[in-house]
């Protein structure tokens, strides 16, 4: 059991581990932003109701989990940080991020007339994220008496939400690069039929 609740918490040993993983989120974010281009010039959507759809769904969340662990690493490099201080801000944090992949869920359900989610979409998407919010909401009433332990739960869900990104990151990125060359090989074969097609009725 630890000090007094208005004791700093005992961060020794985690200033490298935030260190990392802050910078990592936050150069990760930056690079949602190409992510985010290279959807917008593959035009994979039908209409603009579903691209929004399919940015609020896929993309956005995948920035929204960057900055949350960003914003972690930051509040556990805070000087002088006590364990209720602490337990507020990632009590917040849960609740608004458990709030957000609700709306996730519901966008993504407002996608199947145009696009039917796979399991492993509800999985990276709607199930692990709020696990993650989940375990924030619960190390918020950790810490206060066990600060050790609460410590080692909130590195592990902000890992998680680390991971969450870069995975569903790599998975827009690959989708949207091979619809892309799926659609020049259609639009290919679609233009070498009508040539034939002309040729022959020309031939006639």
């Amino acid at each position: 059991m630890a000090g007094p609740l208005g004791e700093a918490l005992p961060l020794n040993g985690w200033e490298n581990f935030y260190v990392i993983v802050g910078s990592s989120a936050a150069a990760l974010t930056g690079l949602t932003f190409i992510v985010i281009t290279i959807s917008a010039e593959a035009n994979i959507a039908n209409t603009p109701a579903a691209r929004l759809s399919g940015l609020r769904a896929f993309i956005t969340p995948i920035a929204v989990h960057f900055c949350a662990a960003l914003l972690v690493s930051l509040l556990l490099s805070t000087p002088r940080l006590t364990a209720t201080s602490l337990a507020v801000c990632l009590g917040v944090l849960g609740v608004a991020g458990i709030g957000y992949c609700a709306r996730v869920v519901y966008w993504m359900l407002k996608l199947f007339v145009n696009y039917k989610p796979f399991a492993s979409d509800w999985i990276w998407n709607a199930i692990l994220p709020p696990l993650g919010y989940l375990g924030l909401l619960i190390d918020a009433a950790l810490l206060p008496r066990h600060p050790p332990a609460g410590l080692y739960l909130v590195a592990a869900m902000t890992v998680l939400l680390l991971f969450i990104g870069i995975h569903n990151a790599w998975d827009v990125v690959a989708w949207v690069t091979t619809e892309r060359h799926a659609r020049k090989y259609h639009s290919r074969r679609a233009n070498a039929e009508s040539g034939d097609s002309a040729q022959n009725d020309s031939a006639r």
